[in-house]
């Protein structure tokens, strides 16, 4: 019996890894079964670990030792049922020369289907080869016959009839100006990307190197987040209960308890509302139009989790913020943030800020985690619904009822020893342009698309935030002429960009003036699936 490596990578925090540990074990199971069903015996390649009580590797370390027992001209597949690390394995996935295959089980619980399109994106941005499957069941027959063709040929093809190479001809007039006077800016003034420390949880695809970005007249400051500590231990009490007055004063509804290691307290926010203040002032030191915040390791051990932080800033209506002069920086407009410092969508949120901005349309855009999609189980709608769920925080502008309609709640211990609140809600009905940039051969991508954010009942809400992490914020989303598998078997990332417009046909200008943007400024440009009436772009 031919024999297949199996191998599973996980998270650094060992509190993650020993919480998800089950479900990865069942998967492996299921996934064990399926291939000896097809005649292969699956292989793993390192142990599960009794003093630390799971069987992840933990570490870029653990990693290189693992892959040093690794064959590399046997077949493997890396099975990810939880958010992984990229960076731990990269290394011997690209010295591998035999098949690779990436797995994740259809489910929302733990973000294994994030953590396997961040590994796919990793490897497409390296230069490694490649197939991917999920499945909500490892016995039906597309997964089966997916397998079936990566064991006996080493490779799965996906059907990619719903994208298209972007054709500038097609941009109409008013699009083409904006994207062309945008452009002629970026080129002629630059624009700064504030960076707060790379390479935020091993996601190896959000780092673009410097010399990608200098066709697009856009540059890095490097800033490190222990700048951010020490600005924010400078910020006073009294600046601090102020912003947390204008949150109430909106009316967020904060979720507080008593315990510092498992309840939100207002002590964890005050410590957030000084990092806010600390943040929007180094952008306006550095003259940062948009930053980025690593939101994890180092700065989780020092402050509360950034998630409120990052919401607020991304939001057009935030508490006001004074430089020394006593003037306020940037009143009425958001300081585009990208969440987990994933340039990719820094660069998409510049680009659509501007963009939105000049036609008019609302500024506030933000990235989610593209984390699960089910088929609505109350029966209101038969159109399948994605859940994209950002990691702790979206632009008030984008909830239901604005900042009066959201609240916050601790983040889980499991992540953030320290607490920190969200800024959670429900997403608002609305049209939207959907975005991601990303890169391949050497070179900056972007697709883009069209979905609409609808209204489920709250029933089938509270089921989908119970089946992914309840303290996040949800959009319930219904992709245009894109399904679910087609969605997965392109999309080159952990994450996807959103910006909701006034109409649907607003949106098509949008999303057509953002296309011509990138492509003036040099990227590879695709549109993926149809307009909301279903006609093609």
């Amino acid at each position: 019996m031919s024999v297949i490596q199996l191998l599973a990578n996980g998270d650094l925090r060992l509190s993650a890894n020993q919480t998800c540990w089950d479900a990865q074990a069942g998967m492996e199971k299921e996934l064990t079964d399926a291939v000896k069903a097809l005649g292969y015996e699956l292989k793993r390649v390192h142990p599960y670990k009794e003093d630390e009580k799971h069987g992840f590797i933990g570490s870029q370390k653990e990693g290189m030792a693992v892959f040093a027992q690794v064959d590399p001209d046997l077949p493997l597949i890396v099975a990810e049922a939880v958010w992984q690390y990229s960076h731990h394995i990269l290394h011997g996935l690209i010295s591998h020369r035999a098949p690779i295959l990436t797995v994740a089980n259809w489910s929302g619980t733990w973000p294994g289907l994030v953590g396997m399109l961040n590994l796919n994106g990793s490897m497409t941005k390296a230069g490694v080869a490649y197939s991917t499957l999920w499945s909500e069941d490892f016995g039906e027959e597309r997964f089966v016959n997916g397998l079936k063709s990566w064991l006996e040929q080493g490779k799965v093809e996906h059907a990619m009839d719903h994208v298209q190479a972007f054709d500038p001809a097609s941009v109409p007039e008013q699009a083409k100006k904006v994207a062309s006077d945008i452009s002629d800016s970026f080129r002629r003034e630059k624009s700064i990307l504030g960076v707060f420390d790379e390479g935020c949880m091993g996601m190896y695809n959000a780092i673009i190197p410097d010399e990608l970005l200098f066709q697009c007249g856009v540059y890095k400051e490097r800033l490190s987040q222990s700048a951010l500590y020490y600005e924010t231990t400078q910020v006073s009490d009294a600046e601090a209960e102020n912003v947390f007055q204008w949150y109430v004063d909106k009316g967020l509804t904060f979720h507080f308890g008593e315990n510092e290691e498992s309840d939100l307290t207002k002590a964890q926010v005050l410590q957030q509302c000084k990092m806010y203040i600390a943040a929007v002032r180094i952008a306006d030191t550095f003259g940062c139009e948009t930053i980025g915040i690593q939101y994890q390791q180092g700065l989780k051990d020092l402050l509360p989790a950034s998630d409120l932080v990052e919401g607020t800033l991304n939001s057009t209506e935030r508490p006001p913020v004074s430089r020394a002069d006593g003037s306020i920086i940037r009143e009425g407009e958001p300081i585009p943030h990208f969440n987990e410092v994933d340039e990719c969508a820094g660069l998409d949120g510049l680009f659509t800020n501007r963009i939105h901005s000049a036609l008019g349309q609302p500024p506030a855009n933000t990235l989610h985690d593209l984390r699960w999609g089910d088929w609505d189980a109350s029966g209101s709608t038969d159109e399948y619904v994605w859940v994209f769920l950002i990691s702790g925080s979206a632009p008030a502008d984008h909830h239901i009822g604005g900042w009066a309609g959201s609240d916050s709640h601790r983040q889980p211990p499991m992540y953030f020893r320290l607490g920190g609140g969200t800024l959670r809600g429900i997403a608002k009905v609305g049209e939207i342009v959907w975005s991601r940039v990303f890169m391949e051969g050497g070179k900056l991508k972007m697709d883009l698309g069209r979905a609409k954010v609808i209204e489920l009942p709250q029933e089938e809400t509270e089921r989908r935030w119970k089946e992914t992490t309840p303290q996040w914020p949800i959009m319930h989303a219904v992709t245009y002429g894109v399904s679910r598998d087609q969605m997965m078997a392109r999309h080159k990332a952990n994450h996807i960009q959103v910006a909701y417009a006034n109409s649907a046909e607003e949106a098509d200008l949008a999303m057509y003036a953002k296309a011509g943007l990138a492509a003036e400024l040099g990227l590879e440009v695709s549109l993926c699936g149809t307009r909301a009436d279903g006609s093609a772009f």
